[in-house]
């Protein structure tokens, strides 16, 4: 008998919990407060703090990989009023060496990755493959042992459609830029259209960016500065990474816009994990 009025005493109060009352404890943590909350910080973290990016091309070679899975440390420069480029607070300037993700100025609804190489006022030009910053020419220097290099792959150098070519047309350095910032570069043996620009100053609030693997990488050589207002977030490491993604538009043509995005989990480069971007 007792345990009857128990029953009907907690159907009272559970009948009482109204699923859409915002006022009560379980709408929060059982209710669709409680979805509402997990999206509301995931937008947070991809608003203020990281987000994830995806590798799409060679012009980064051998720094970044096609298909490196990356994190965008946003937090790094300050944060954003959403949905804008106007910022709300900023900490960091962006320097040169720094690997940054942003809209391309020519299209804001795509992304580019690319290492900075020219600040505001800095004079840029590029003379037989010979990066100048400032009249200083930047020290290039072959690498001992190319852990990098030693990922890549003749298909990697294929993907702008050039089925002939391949990577024993490249060799591997080493660039020193102003503060001792090292990293690596590709460069296409004997001459190319890339080996010689400028001279020209970057302006004021905008950046000289460009891709390590310099004969293949469209970039401020190609179209000009990017503005500082454009940057998304610093290059911090890779989370995931294959050679290869599961080509979806072969089986459901609608899905085509994921063909780069999953990877095939029977090419995954495992040592790849955590690798930072440097």
């Amino acid at each position: 008998m007792e345990s009857n009025n128990e029953n009907k005493n907690n159907n009272k109060v559970n009948s009482d919990i109204h699923p859409m009352d915002w006022k009560s404890k379980h709408f929060w943590t059982d209710g669709w407060g409680s979805i509402f909350l997990a999206i509301m910080v995931a937008m947070t973290i991809r608003w203020g703090l990281l987000e994830a990016y995806v590798i799409p091309s060679g012009s980064m070679l051998p720094s970044l990989l096609i298909h490196d899975h990356i994190f965008v440390n946003k937090f790094i420069y300050g944060l954003r009023i959403p949905f804008s480029e106007k910022w709300l607070v900023k900490f960091n300037e962006p320097k040169k060496g720094e690997v940054i993700v942003f809209k391309y100025p020519r299209d804001m609804s795509t992304f580019f990755i690319k290492r900075i190489v020219g600040e505001p006022g800095d004079k840029i030009r590029v003379e037989n493959g010979i990066l100048f910053i400032n009249e200083i020419p930047m020290d290039k220097k072959v690498v001992p042992a190319p852990n990098d290099f030693d990922w890549l792959r003749d298909a990697d150098f294929q993907e702008g459609g050039n089925p002939y070519d391949r990577k024993d047309n490249y060799a591997h350095f080493i660039e020193t830029l102003p503060g001792n910032v090292e990293h690596n570069v590709l460069q296409r043996r004997g001459e190319s259209l890339l080996d010689t620009y400028g001279p020209i100053i970057v302006p004021e609030n905008s950046l000289f960016v460009m891709g390590d693997n310099r004969n293949n990488s469209s970039d401020s050589r190609v179209w000009g500065f990017v503005p500082k207002e454009n940057i998304l977030g610093r290059a911090s490491f890779v989370w995931l990474s294959c050679e290869e993604t599961i080509p979806f538009s072969d089986y459901i043509p609608f899905l085509g816009f994921m063909d780069k995005v999953i990877c095939n989990p029977f090419t995954i480069r495992w040592t790849r994990f955590f690798h930072n971007v440097k």
